[in-house]
């Protein structure tokens, strides 16, 4: 016996990570369920749903056409794209007006904790300051970092994590660190639709301590390894890429590169890297010189600090000279010179400049 026709429309709905997902199937299944059950029984086929109590059109009308901008506005593909973190929702609503994502970044181990670095950072911390931040950001993309040994196991185990980030916080996706060897594990979470920002260079959760940290890219070998670390993260569905305090030279080799794929734009936000890049992206509290991560007023190589007595002027500030491209100029980026000696040069820190 045929199962009585139940709907008669497709709805789809737009879920947390920013898919369209047929539902009609869904809900076909479990009408078929319950038909079988009441056959059984011997009771009339009688299984109504009515589709308003589970969702509020209007609503969710709104809620897709506010992601569809925040997406529009991030791959934008004529202007740089500006990132900045923030752990607290009085930020994120200041960041809210000018960039265009926000960064849940695992850095708050040290901003907020007073860590030396951010391999004891856990998922509750990033979930807990992840609902605030999304509560707060109404125009842009928020992005969560999932902690150190809370993905590198499996693919099941960062998918596990990434699922609870998403469920949790309503964020829009997730960033891991690693090259070729996470490859597998964003392939298999962005097959699942979850969203995976990609983070190449230098890999804070790799560093116990912020003292002589070699920066990558200068010898052909190293810059070889970056533009495969990036090729491979785009065939696995990386949505944008960060690349961190690599020699500038090879942050604009990786960007030539992923410019040449034709069907698909994939962003290479930079930190430390180059003004090549389709993006920029510093912490917020190293930016604004509030940070005292690494030594006493002191911040890394490619850190401009932006000090005001107004925050948002100075977010607006970096905001703009991203997106004119006069930020981030030769002083911040890791350049060739004849004081770096066999092709090496270390993450230096220098003190506070306007």
């Amino acid at each position: 016996m045929a199962l009585p026709p139940l709907f008669n429309i497709s709805l789809p709905i737009f879920d947390a990570c920013g898919c369209d997902v047929d539902i009609t199937k869904l809900f076909f299944s479990i009408a078929e369920v319950f038909f079988i059950m009441n056959k059984k029984r011997n009771k009339k086929n009688i299984f109504i749903i009515d589709l308003n109590n589970f969702f509020n059109l209007n609503r969710y009308n709104y809620i897709k056409m506010k992601l569809k901008n925040k997406i529009t506005k991030f791959f934008n593909n004529t202007t740089p794209i500006v990132g900045l973190t923030a752990y607290s929702y009085d930020m994120a609503k200041i960041l809210d007006k000018y960039v265009n994502f926000i960064l849940v970044g695992d850095s708050l181990g040290m901003t907020l904790y007073g860590m030396k670095n951010t391999r004891k950072v856990t998922v509750d911390m990033m979930i807990n300051h992840g609902k605030a931040v999304v509560k707060a950001a109404k125009n842009t993309l928020v992005i969560v970092d999932l902690p150190f040994r809370t993905y590198e196991r499996s693919p099941l185990q960062a998918y596990e994590t990434a699922s609870k980030v998403i469920d949790k916080t309503n964020c829009y996706g997730i960033k891991i660190e690693g090259g070729k060897k996470v490859a597998e594990t964003i392939s298999y979470l962005t097959d699942r639709g979850i969203n995976v920002m990609g983070h190449i260079g230098l890999s804070p959760q790799s560093i116990k301590n912020y003292i002589n940290i070699k920066i990558k890219g200068f010898n052909i070998l190293e810059k070889k390894k970056l533009i495969d670390d990036a090729y491979t993260l785009y065939k696995a569905g990386a949505f944008a890429i960060v690349i961190e305090a690599v020699a500038e030279s090879a942050a604009k080799a990786v960007v030539k590169k992923i410019k040449q794929i034709k069907n698909k734009f994939i962003p290479i936000i930079g930190i430390g890297a180059s003004a090549d890049c389709n993006g920029q992206i510093l912490v917020t509290d190293d930016m604004l010189g509030l940070s005292n991560k690494y030594k006493k007023n002191k911040v890394p190589k490619f850190v401009k600090v932006y000090e005001s007595n107004d925050i948002e002027l100075s977010v607006k500030k970096f905001c703009d000279e991203v997106r004119n491209k006069t930020f981030p100029s030769y002083e911040f980026c890791y350049i060739k010179n004849k004081k770096i000696f066999n092709n090496v040069t270390y993450l230096k820190f220098v003190k506070k400049s306007g």
